[in-house]
């Protein structure tokens, strides 16, 4: 989940239909992330089709990922003026067109531009969704909307896919893409349709104390572990990229069809889906460091039990878990380091630095399947997911900044297990009882 320089505002007056906004955030997050991971189960089609080599492949990749990093920031701002519902509608509709275009692709130019057209419209979504979330529920039930708003994000990776990989049985991928992008069409008119009413003119900045000045703030943050942080985000956002990018074809060179590889994704996301959920707790009951290695020790360990096996589709699940689980506690360690005036540049530097790692990794993992061949390839990606293991013990000598923490009287590391508290009420509650 992408929390932009509209992450940290708040509404002027009460939001009106906080229940319409969380479900449509949610659903445009299960469609955008549907959109976005069906490109995995189409990259072995168009490798066949465009005789095309595994640097290509990750350039393709790569190529969407880098657009869709680089609009974000762009599309939060244009929303300000013209409107979040208007803008997360018409970014839909742009990525669905593309799906058209991804259809109707004869050469692989035309394919790229689909692709930066995909990469554009989805750029609207985390920023616009998220802000729309956080807006409507300010305050400290915002952490449990957001979740909620996260984790429906991986429903969309489960869903598309394996409708995906359905229809290409039955009907070529072409038309197949078509299909998709009629889906998201629909979804592009269900959004201007349900929040045509809500807007982001109600959000505001939190204001900044004037003493406290940019360098000062960027002073504390290098100081408080910030850069050992956003290190970790990057090496786990490129595994994980890197990973899910050429699993199809590991799986391919195993014997698997296009129906078992759509199938195997759908593990590894539900996989994912869950370790958000249960990393979440671990990192609230355990501490950060222990989630951490943890996590980043059992996706290195995956990866290498599931390079000798046959076709280990139980394994997946596991990966999925430990790939994604990181991810959000690291997440929620932002906070903990950041100043509450500097949280909205943190949060944007975190995740251009994390998002653009993954649009780069899949070209670096390209070459080396090139070169050294698939296996020797995802055994560095092993290794290299390791690498996070020292970096995450030597953060545990930094302190927390954050106002929160201060204020304690025992002032404790901020991978203390108490820094973080669980979330008190269920999904089903915060949609059923809004404040």
């Amino acid at each position: 989940m992408t929390i932009t320089a509209l992450s940290t505002a708040t509404a002027r007056a009460e939001h009106p239909g906080k229940t319409r906004v969380l479900w449509v955030a949610c659903g445009a997050h299960a469609l955008h992330d549907g959109l976005t991971d069906t490109l995995y189960l189409l990259l072995p089609l168009w490798q066949a089709q465009f005789a095309l080599s595994y640097a290509a492949i990750g350039l393709l990749r790569a190529l969407y990922t880098g657009v869709m990093a680089g609009f974000q920031v762009p599309a939060a701002k244009l929303a300000q003026r013209t409107g979040g519902a208007r803008m997360l509608a018409g970014g839909t509709a742009v990525a669905a067109v593309a799906y058209l275009l991804l259809g109707a692709s004869s050469s692989v130019a035309l394919l790229a531009v689909a692709l930066v057209l995909v990469g554009i419209g989805s750029s609207t979504q985390h920023p616009i969704a998220s802000s729309l979330v956080a807006a409507a529920y300010e305050g400290p039930r915002s952490r449990g909307a957001l979740g909620t708003y996260n984790f429906a994000g991986d429903l969309g990776k489960m869903a598309l896919p394996s409708i995906t990989a359905c229809l290409i049985a039955v009907i070529s991928w072409r038309w197949t893409g078509t299909a998709v992008g009629v889906i998201g069409l629909l979804g592009a008119g269900a959004i201007l349709l349900s929040l045509r009413a809500v807007t982001l003119a109600s959000v505001v900045r939190t204001p900044v104390p004037p003493e406290q000045g940019k360098a000062a703030n960027w002073t504390k943050l290098l100081r408080n572990g910030f850069p050992l942080l956003l290190t970790i985000g990057v090496i786990d956002s490129a595994t994980r990229m890197g990973f899910l990018t050429f699993l199809p074809f590991l799986l391919q060179s195993k014997g698997a069809g296009l129906s078992e590889i759509g199938l195997a994704l759908t593990m590894v996301f539900a996989g994912g889906a869950f370790g958000k959920l249960v990393c979440g707790f671990l990192g609230a009951r355990l501490g950060v460091l222990p989630t951490v290695l943890l996590t980043e020790g059992a996706a290195a360990v995956g990866i290498l039990v599931l390079l000798p096996l046959p076709i280990a589709l139980t394994l997946l699940p596991v990966i999925g878990i430990a790939l994604n689980g990181t991810s959000s506690v690291l997440y929620g360690t932002v906070p903990d380091l950041v100043p509450a005036d500097r949280r909205e540049s943190a949060f944007g530097v975190f995740y251009t630095g994390t998002i653009g790692a993954g649009a780069l990794s899949p070209v670096l993992y390209g070459l080396f399947s090139d070169a050294i061949g698939l296996t020797p390839a995802m055994l560095l990606v092993a290794a290299i997911v390791l690498l996070t293991l020292p970096l995450a013990w030597k953060l545990t000598k930094c302190s927390a900044p954050s106002q929160a923490t201060s204020d304690r009287k025992h002032r404790g590391r901020f991978f203390d297990k108490n820094i973080s508290g669980s979330p008190r009420r269920t999904m089903v509650s915060l949609i059923r009882r809004p404040r």
